[in-house]
């Protein structure tokens, strides 16, 4: 496992663990259960998935120590709306079964919200029941927004980031302020997006760069997440997959092969514009 340094000092996996659509109950236990045995020490949730209960338990029955996982959840956006952040905080603890939270997001920018979201952030991290915060899915002017009233830098930015969408201004950006970029959907797929997804994982420069390291174009796509500086969270409910997954530590990329991956951005969204969602 490879290690990135946060703006804060903490230290967090480079390859951790998502839960998004993971069904609360055993599906979710098994499959935490089957990545913190796989090697994982990063597990990602977030209250809106309904599985932090699972979560909290799969840590407990893993044995492992609770230190050693990097445990990250998000605030959800009707919280925001209501203003009901420490309250919402103190709900996903409970549900985890846990003190603290490694790291606490803002999920979405909230029009009208986010700067208030995160002030109430920078209040819970200073009481250390989130050892780290930051943001997801914001643009630029979002973070402009946040910057001016900022105490605390966001040591995160958690994006939809792949192949057919590599955000390379916003990684930029992002950098330039030592905030981490983290991808989500690394893989290019989502429900309902099954054809992106397949489309990428059957790309042929994609297969012909993991047939020289013996790698599968998954893997391919998660050490090029890795080499360009990016924290990954890949999901799969699968052992195999959760498996071969963080296969990914003993080979890195040429410049000129990320360079080919990188060539294949079409700019293309498998999850909504953070300018223009609906929920």
């Amino acid at each position: 496992m490879k290690y990135v340094k946060l703006n804060n000092g903490l230290e967090m996996p480079m390859l951790g663990f998502g839960v998004f659509k993971v069904e609360e109950g055993q599906e979710a236990t098994d499959a935490v259960q089957c990545a913190l045995a796989s090697g994982y020490r990063s597990i990602d949730t977030a209250t809106i998935y309904g599985n932090e209960k699972s979560v909290g338990v799969a840590m407990k029955q893993s044995g492992i120590s609770r230190e050693d996982i990097f445990l990250t959840t998000k605030l959800w956006n009707e919280v925001q709306r209501t203003g009901d952040v420490e309250e919402a905080f103190a709900q996903s603890l409970k549900d985890l079964d846990t003190d603290y939270v490694d790291l606490y997001l803002i999920h979405w920018p909230v029009a009208g919200r986010y700067v208030d979201s995160w002030l109430a952030l920078e209040k819970i991290y200073k009481s250390g029941r989130a050892k780290a915060i930051g943001i997801s899915n914001f643009h630029e002017h979002h973070i402009e927004d946040i910057k001016k009233v900022w105490s605390v830098v966001p040591v995160m930015n958690q994006i939809e980031m792949h192949p057919r969408l590599t955000q390379k201004p916003l990684i930029k950006f992002c950098n330039s302020l030592g905030i981490i970029p983290e991808s989500w959907s690394p893989l290019g797929g989502t429900a309902g997006t099954e054809g992106v997804r397949d489309n990428l994982l059957d790309n042929e420069v994609l297969k012909s760069i993991g047939a020289k390291y013996g790698k599968s174009p998954a893997q391919v796509i998660l050490r090029w997440n890795i080499d360009l500086g990016v924290v990954a969270i890949p999901k799969s409910v699968t052992p195999s997959r959760i498996k071969d997954n963080i296969n990914i530590f003993d080979f890195a990329l040429t410049a000129d092969e990320i360079t080919a991956i990188d060539a294949l951005n079409k700019n293309q969204r498998v999850g909504p514009d953070p300018d223009k969602f609906s929920f």
